[in-house]
């Protein structure tokens, strides 16, 4: 498990912070230059961060459908 999934520092980014480090890892990767280890290592970065956001978004999805339920009942 990764530092993102095991309650690690990474769990106290927020979703803006992980959002703009994640677009500064595909900015390097894209514009290459890397060795293959570097290139790894930022691409496992890269998967942390987004499972982040992608977490944080989930929890946003849940949140607004419980609103949206409790307004209905």
């Amino acid at each position: 498990m990764s530092d993102g999934e095991s309650g690690g520092p990474d769990e106290r980014l927020s979703y803006e912070q992980a959002r703009a480090e994640l677009a500064s890892v595909v900015e390097r990767l894209e514009t290459g230059g890397t060795s293959l280890e570097e290139s790894l290592t930022l691409w496992e970065r890269g998967e942390t961060l987004a499972a982040i956001c992608q977490r944080w978004l989930d929890g946003a999805r849940a949140r607004l459908d419980a609103a949206r339920q409790e307004a209905t009942d």
